[in-house]
């Protein structure tokens, strides 16, 4: 009995249902697999060594730096419209990049890697230009570990960033010598760069005479441990908008938030003597308001930077953005369909640590502000 053929449309169908049923299942593979494949193709496979400075490098010289107060084309000094650098600096920022290096060919970037460090200055325009209103800005080139430094425990993982902390360290002490001393300064950083931050602040500012000095610390897209990490600081965390000579931090998630992560390498670490980060709550204070924990409507939003797919260009728009802490310490900005279209770099879990300044660029402006005028006695000091 001859077999009866299908109709074209039918067989049409059974072929899109099929595609359909392949897409979905490779969706959901890559959804409850992506961590292990992000580790997979980002963390590197051969040893570290160290990466060698170009002959005669000294950060003395400001062309080791990306922002510096003697580079007129500093990325720092942009702003979006209706903004502008102070005319005179009443403070000076010291500003730690986050990671641009996302090659898996190296534990550790060169500093004449050419993306990485067009990526990093994209960073200062972003970032350390919310803190020009109040000041001049240095932000060191450094040795930066890779992206996949942060996706293992290896040992060769740590050897990266502590070889890349030594240049941060070492800018520092030249930072120090060039600032004026009779400013106050900020300290401040994002990702990899407040990861060095927190060791700075730990190692080498607490007990340190600049500690006084210090307005204000921004450590922004890393954990800071309650109970491990902030005993340990020469800072408290920011109770109110109008303190000064305290902490701030916060980690951006949309809602519904995974941030597996975050808290599976958290959960594993200690602080400074060995004490457990595992369970406890990390330092959140809200950007909108400049309070430890609590929330506030996007109304409270003063603006927000709407990065185009290279971060060369953003829009800006207020009012976009809530905010508010959960108990863990995570920073929640509502449901990922409300708020603006970011771009493309949204991590695994609603992760948005790339936008953790843009998406509060204007009131980290205005919150800087104020605890350097608290600082200087020109509102209720903290």
């Amino acid at each position: 009995m001859a077999r009866k053929r299908s109709h074209p449309a039918v067989r049409f169908l059974w072929i899109v249902a099929g595609l359909t049923v392949l897409f979905v299942a490779g969706a959901i593979a890559y959804r409850l697999f992506e961590q292990d494949l992000m580790r997979w193709t980002m963390v590197p496979k051969g040893e570290f060594q160290e990466v060698p400075l170009p002959e005669g490098a000294d950060y003395a010289d400001a062309g080791l730096w990306i922002a510096h107060p003697d580079l007129p084309a500093s990325p720092a000094l942009w702003t979006p419209q209706g903004f502008a650098p102070a005319r005179q600096a009443r403070a000076s920022i010291f500003f730690i990049h986050p990671t641009s290096f996302l090659e898996s060919s190296a534990w550790n970037a060169g500093l004449d890697d050419e993306e990485s460090q067009e990526r990093a200055r994209l960073f200062v325009r972003s970032q350390a230009s919310a803190f020009n209103s109040v000041g001049a800005i240095w932000a060191p080139k450094y040795r930066q570990a890779a992206f996949g430094a942060f996706l293992t425990s290896e040992a060769d993982a740590r050897r990266a960033l502590d070889f890349a902390y030594r240049d941060v360290l070492a800018a520092y002490e030249v930072f120090l010598r060039q600032a004026p001393a009779d400013r106050p300064i900020i300290l401040a950083g994002h990702s990899q760069g407040s990861l060095h931050l927190l060791r700075l602040l730990q190692e080498r500012v607490q007990g340190a005479p600049e500690a006084a000095r210090v307005a204000a610390a921004y450590v922004i897209g890393w954990p800071v441990s309650e109970t491990a990490d902030l005993p340990t600081l020469p800072l408290p965390a920011c109770e109110r908008p109008d303190q000064a000579h305290c902490l701030i931090s916060w980690q951006s998630f949309a809602e519904p938030a995974d941030p597996k992560l975050v808290t599976d390498l958290y959960d594993a670490s200690s602080g400074p003597g060995g004490v457990p980060r595992a369970g406890s709550a990390m330092v959140c204070v809200n950007p909108l308001t400049g309070t430890r924990g609590g929330a506030a409507e996007a109304q409270a939003n003063a603006g927000t930077l709407i990065p185009n797919a290279a971060f060369t260009e953003a829009t800006f728009r207020a009012h976009s953005v809530p905010a508010r802490c959960d108990l863990r310490g995570f920073l929640l900005i509502g449901d990922n369909d409300r708020i603006p279209e970011m771009g493309p770099y949204v991590l695994p879990g609603n992760n948005y640590h790339v936008y953790d300044y843009a998406l509060f660029w204007a009131n980290i402006r205005s919150d800087a502000e104020r605890r350097v005028a608290a600082f200087l006695g020109e509102g209720e000091e903290g």
